[in-house]
């Protein structure tokens, strides 16, 4: 694919744009905007799905399966010439359609960088870190929209009141997802960048710690107005002190570094926090201003994320009062703390968490909403190598639940490791846990489940691969006594 960055002046005279792997949440936010800036916009997908119903109804002419002859069918149904193929990181060398693009000499650019040509003239607010890039920048979304800013947007999953995870607004700002997965956050060029926290993860691209740390520096360096950064998280701590010295060879930037957090000194203050019922309220401090935000959404990880919106914000000079209401209503994103229903007491809730730190707060916000009663965990690692590197944080933060199962791993893009499957996990488990020190099937995990869980408890689906799937059949089971 084409490297680095798409300015304006790249692309600028793009017709018709072909995206491989459309029925994808990155691309089809891309393909949506694409659409409402008038471009003409196709794409293929591997499957028939429901996203691919709704680009058509805007204009998008879609194909399911991939064949070397769809772009000359695009390009006949569309009456205009392919100009750019864009593709998601599953649809490189081999697909036939980036093969046929490539023998006609049509240029192909990552799903990053045509997200990056969507930005022209925009005033670009980036979400990054290793963990709750979807739904801070989600919740950025939902903020600007509710002060009327009208900002574009692309995020990872859809925004609850919002209804879609792209959209393309008239106001000046854009607010992306930027994701460090495979380094391409790069490709971005924000005025505001905010970065929630820094953490090893992606160890299967980056080879080491440090390297994950140093794409995070090199995306800071890149930002031009204000870095916003989680005083609470070391990572981004460290690279917050790193920017504000002036004698550093790490990183360098000109752009304003501003932090927020519970820690002593950051620059929004989280002051105090109490669960509600219908949520948690804070009370926030900043340059001598206390707010009070009320969030429908739970945990200590979601009060951070609010407190970061928060402070772009309040640094792109939007009104605090509008900004603090948009915040007050939303209500979560796709299989982030996705509530699926409840039975006779018992909540079935699905999450994402697919990293240590994300299965910990994703269970830790569960008690929180508990109250005192017991969390259930189904946990589905993700990726052979990532279940290599973080066995023992998994099983660490697992033991925060009162039972836990793991499942099978989701391989996704990956081929089995040697040596490496859930059991890794399990066996640390303790042995009170039900099925503790075996690797459950899905059947089993339910099964066992629905035996332990009583009125007041949560049932917590993780991961982040087909583990949500279980989640309506556990609310069923519960219902008519069968897995």
């Amino acid at each position: 694919m084409a490297e680095g960055s798409i300015s304006a002046s790249d692309l600028g005279d793009l017709r018709h744009v072909h995206l491989l792997g459309i029925g994808g949440v990155g691309v089809s936010g891309i393909a949506r905007i694409m659409a409402a800036q008038g471009l003409t916009v196709s794409g293929t997908d591997a499957k028939d799905l429901p996203i691919l119903t709704e680009l058509s109804a805007l204009g998008v002419t879609t194909a399911v399966g991939y064949d070397a002859e769809n772009l000359s069918r695009a390009e006949a149904a569309t009456n205009t010439t392919i100009d750019a193929v864009i593709a998601s990181s599953i649809a490189g060398a081999g697909n036939p359609e980036y093969d046929a693009a490539v023998n006609r000499g049509i240029p192909v650019f990552h799903r990053s960088q045509g997200l990056a040509h969507t930005m022209a003239g925009h005033r670009v607010l980036a979400v990054a870190g290793t963990h709750g890039k979807t739904t801070t920048s989600s919740m950025a979304a939902m903020a600007f929209t509710h002060a009327d800013a009208d900002p574009t947007f692309a995020v990872g999953a859809a925004v609850a009141g919002l209804g879609v995870n792209a959209a393309s607004g008239v106001g000046d700002w854009f607010i992306a997802e930027a994701d460090e997965s495979d380094g391409t956050l790069l490709n971005y060029r924000p005025e505001i960048s905010i970065i929630t926290n820094v953490e090893p993860d992606h160890l299967d691209h980056y080879g080491s710690p440090e390297a994950v740390h140093q794409v995070f520096r090199d995306f800071a360096a890149l930002t031009t107005g204000s870095v916003i950064l989680c005083a609470d998280d070391d990572g981004a701590a460290e690279l917050a002190a790193q920017l504000r010295d002036p004698d550093t060879t790490t990183v360098q930037t000109d752009a304003q570094v501003l932090t927020y957090g519970q820690s002593d000194g950051a620059d929004l203050q989280l002051i105090t926090l109490q669960p509600r019922e219908a949520g948690q309220e804070l009370t926030v401090r900043y340059r001598e201003q206390s707010y009070t935000v009320m969030l429908q959404v739970p945990g200590l990880h979601n009060a951070l994320n609010a407190l970061a919106v928060l402070l772009a914000a309040l640094t792109a000079g939007l009104d605090a009062a509008a900004i603090i209401a948009g915040l007050e209503r939303f209500r979560g994103t796709a299989r982030r703390f996705e509530a699926h229903g409840e039975v006779n007491g018992i909540r079935v809730i699905d999450d994402y968490a697919h990293h240590p730190t994300e299965v910990r707060a994703a269970i830790r916000a569960a008690h929180s909403v508990a109250a005192g009663a017991r969390v259930h965990v189904i946990f589905q690692p993700h990726l052979f190598s990532r279940t290599r590197d973080f066995a023992d944080d998994f099983a660490e933060a697992l033991s925060e639940a009162d039972t836990a199962r793991v499942l099978e791993i989701y391989p996704a893009r990956e081929t089995p490791l040697p040596g490496i499957t859930s059991r890794i996990i399990s066996e640390q488990l303790p042995q009170r846990y039900p099925l503790g020190r075996e690797v459950a099937t899905p059947d089993a995990a339910i099964a066992s489940v629905r035996t332990v869980a009583a009125p007041g408890d949560i049932i917590l689906t993780m991961g982040a691969g087909d583990v949500n799937q279980l989640a309506p059949r556990i609310v069923d089971s519960l219902g008519d006594g069968t897995a």
